[in-house]
């Protein structure tokens, strides 16, 4: 398995521990030096982005009194901000006031894109008190299981190792597929039911080791340093969101400084990074770029295990965007993400005494595995009026693999021999179109439509026991996803408000189609209490390489899933909020999920598409059929204070049931049912000498075992493989699941320079979490593999 570690790298995280606090003891006694820097930047309306004239921001919570206002083209501009975490107050005539936490370093500016939403009010020149709740969707058009997240967030966790995807982990209703990828599962769902968005563009698996149709891996080619506030929404969403029926990643990236050159120099988990932001002309257009290439051959050789055996594992990644605002032809941004990955697993290092990559491989052979995605888009946004805007984005992407898998256990024969080989890959030319316009206080619209043009070439094929060369799929062609919506908010007062919608798809390739009702109220029965409810119909393709599966039939081969549907589900959720301070909350929510149209065997089997979707591809089943079911319903809690003081903790609490039938009719549970989660989370920073801060963050997660096929020993004995007993498929658990992880940082601030030091130390107690079992025919005996050990992972960063 990817990236376990071995105890023996506990000598690795000692010693980035004793630089540390090296660096914490020289930067105590040095003499005390102040610095400051500039926070800046734009309000804007949050419903129709006019930038708004006159704000008031204002620093608080500081010993030093600041305050300014945005100018004509609704830009402040605060200097000599004292360094550590501040926080910032913004206010305007009419709008709800919100205080927006931020980092302020010395060897970078901070650049702010602040959004005021306006209050219904009756009468003139009313100043609302009422905050904004911090964690509130960027999207106002959410009402339910919803959140926003910072980029702070995806570096102050402990284990998130920089990564959105195991960041979210943490949050309520979700929980991690596997240690060594950043497969979540949402309410029971499948991770094959989230959807990834990038700048308004639904975009292809954004990981390194991706393989098609799977949503997760083992690294993340997202670049937390490229991205700006985001949203992450876990059902209910609202009618903008299309194929996806589990939850979905909204995210954003930042825009570059656009008065100042500024660089980042990055060595972690995630690899080396150099990365580099400015004007093109000052104060006008601006560039952001960061690269990174893998570290883990770095980490190998300081004697660190990462579950590859002797094989290191290869990428390279690159995140960019650029903007250009105009004066009246609106703006334009080019932005694109992209990464490509290799590793090469050769039986001759194989170990057999360690856990790695090469557990469960049952017979002598050498592979190479390569994939690859990518994403280039341009946006256009353009005000008509004060109130009504448009964005169109074109966008193109791709994603693909490259596997190669040699037999060297055939007889009376010296060299390898092919069993194996998968080339396949596919693209998306897209087209998205969204128009927005603000009537008043109360009422909202927004419609628009995605075009998706689908390019694909599936081959792969496997040397069959007779030892002909076996065709499992070769498919290439084209078709085309269409997508269209339109939602509407309504505000009756400041107190109770509705967001419904519509969205409808089809899919060309086969015709099939679906039009999706989308509904949420909220009423806030009190000051800083709230109840509320969301309901709606969600639908997502099938993988699009599941649609290409081959059968042999009497008349020769034929795509026996062609037909297939799209799987839908019905989503109800009822929230409660209740905020007992400016920085305190607790949050509740229960739901229910009704899973239809999901594609099962023809013949009466346990098999289902809704355990798929947690390793490195897709069932390749044919002859499915739209006939399962599925439920998840479960109750979900939230205790969150929000970092002030130098402190934050977040408890989070999900308990569900995820059930499933497949076509033979017999209710199970799903492989992704383990009926509780439990995060808790706190950390704690001190400033020191007015500008170097040390940090400490813990986290703690406990939930149900994973779900599995039980072994049949007695056929395994006669196969010698692993074979399992199929009739009492998930009934059991494997043992509960616990891990603690710990971060430690220290922030460096010296003159326009800052330097960041940080150690992760993932499961602190290395305790055994099963992963599964296997037969092993060589002892005659079931073998069980564990998840990730104790794993060090140290951090450094520069700034300037």
């Amino acid at each position: 398995m990817f990236f376990k570690s071995a105890a023996s790298a506990l000598k690795t995280g000692w010693f980035f521990l004793i630089v540390l606090l090296f660096f914490v003891i020289t930067g105590t006694v040095a003499l005390a030096q102040v610095f400051t820097q500039v926070v800046r930047g734009t309000i804007h309306d949050k419903a129709s982005q006019e930038t708004l004239i006159g704000a008031v921001v204002l620093l608080v919570d500081s010993t030093m009194t600041n305050g300014t206002n945005t100018d004509v083209n609704g830009i402040f501009r605060m200097s000599k901000v004292p360094l550590g975490r501040q926080m910032l107050k913004v206010s305007f005539v009419g709008y709800k006031e919100i205080t927006i936490p931020v980092v302020v370093t010395s060897g970078k500016e901070v650049v702010l894109n602040i959004e005021l939403e306006q209050s219904v009010i009756e009468g003139k020149e009313v100043v609302v008190v009422a905050e904004r709740r911090k964690d509130k969707p960027n999207n106002e058009m959410t009402t339910v299981s919803a959140r926003s997240f910072t980029v702070d967030e995806t570096s102050r966790y402990a284990g998130s190792l920089l990564d959105p995807a195991r960041m979210a982990m943490n949050y309520a209703g979700v929980s991690g597929a596997n240690d060594a990828r950043n497969d979540i599962i949402i309410r029971g769902n499948s991770p094959l039911g989230v959807l990834w968005r990038l700048n308004g563009i639904d975009i292809p698996n954004p990981n390194h080791f991706g393989s098609l149709g799977v949503t997760g891996g083992p690294i993340s080619i997202l670049n937390n340093n490229s991205l700006d506030q985001s949203d992450f929404l876990t059902g209910a969403f609202p009618a903008e969101y299309g194929n996806a029926i589990a939850g979905a990643f909204d995210l954003q990236m930042r825009s570059g400084n656009n008065e100042k050159h500024e660089f980042l120099g990055q060595v972690g988990f995630n690899g080396f990074e150099f990365g580099a932001e400015g004007p093109f002309k000052k104060g006008n257009s601006s560039y952001m770029m960061n690269y990174r290439y893998s570290t883990l051959g770095v980490f190998k050789s300081l004697g660190m295990n990462l579950g590859t055996g002797a094989a290191v594992p290869q990428y390279q990644d690159l995140t960019f965007k650029a903007d250009f605002p105009t004066q009246k032809a609106g703006k334009l941004s080019l932005f694109g993400i992209g990464g490509i990955s290799y590793i090469e697993v050769l039986d001759k290092d194989r170990d057999t005494t360690q856990d790695n990559i090469y557990n469960g491989i049952q017979f002598r052979q050498d592979g190479n595995f390569g994939t690859g995605m990518g994403v280039i888009g341009l946006s256009h946004l353009y005000f008509i009026s004060n109130n009504t805007y448009t964005k169109l984005t074109l966008a193109a992407s791709t994603t693909g693999q490259d596997y190669k898998i040699d037999s060297i256990d055939v007889p009376h024969q010296n060299k390898p021999i092919a069993w194996y080989r998968n080339h396949s890959n596919q693209q998306k030319y897209s087209v998205n179109f969204s128009f927005n316009k603000k009537f008043s206080a109360r009422d909202y619209l927004k419609a628009g439509f995605t075009v998706d043009h689908l390019v694909f070439a599936y081959n792969d094929s496997l040397l069959s026991t007779n030892g002909i060369f076996k065709t499992i799929t070769k498919s290439d062609g084209s078709s085309s996803l269409l997508q269209g919506y339109v939602e509407w908010q309504h505000k009756f007062s400041d107190k109770l408000s509705i967001n419904s919608g519509i969205h409808s798809m089809l899919f060309t390739l086969n015709h099939t189609g679906a039009v999706e009702p989308r509904f949420g109220i909220r009423w806030e029965m009190n000051e800083g209490q709230s109840i509320s409810f969301g309901t709606g119909i969600h639908s997502q393709l099938q993988p699009l390489y599941t649609y290409f599966q081959k059968t042999l039939l009497l008349n020769g081969l034929a795509e026996t899933n062609h037909h297939l549907e799209m799987t839908s589900a019905n989503h109800f959720v009822l929230a409660y909020d209740q905020s007992f301070s400016k920085n305190i909350r607790l949050k509740m929510e229960t739901y229910y999920q009704y899973l239809y149209r999901v594609p099962v065997e023809h013949r009466p089997t346990f098999y289902s598409i809704l355990n798929d979707g947690a390793d490195f591809g897709v069932s390749g089943i044919d002859s499915l059929e739209n006939n399962g079911t599925g439920k998840n319903y479960g109750a979900e809690i939230t205790l969150e204070k929000f970092y002030s003081k130098g402190f934050y903790f977040l408890i989070t609490g999900s308990f569900f049931e995820s059930k499933y039938r497949g076509s033979d009719g017999i209710e199970r549970n799903t492989v992704f049912n383990g009926n509780y989660t439990v995060n808790v989370l706190a950390g704690k920073e001190w400033t020191i000498n007015r500008k170097n801060v040390l940090g400490i963050n813990l986290r703690t997660v406990a939930s149900g075992g994973k779900r599995y096929l039980p072994i049949d020993f007695v056929a395994s004995q006669q196969a010698g493989e692993t074979k399992y007993d199929e009739m009492h498929a998930y009934e059991k658990r494997q043992k509960d699941y616990f891990r603690t992880d710990i971060r430690i940082s220290y922030r460096v601030n010296k003159k326009h320079v800052t330097h960041e030091f940080a150690l992760d130390v993932d499961n602190i107690f290395n305790t055994k979490n099963i992963w599964q079992q296997v037969y092993d025919p060589k002892t005659n005996s079931v073998k069980t593999e564990y998840q990730i050990g104790l794993f060090p992972v140290p951090l450094y960063r520069l700034t300037f």
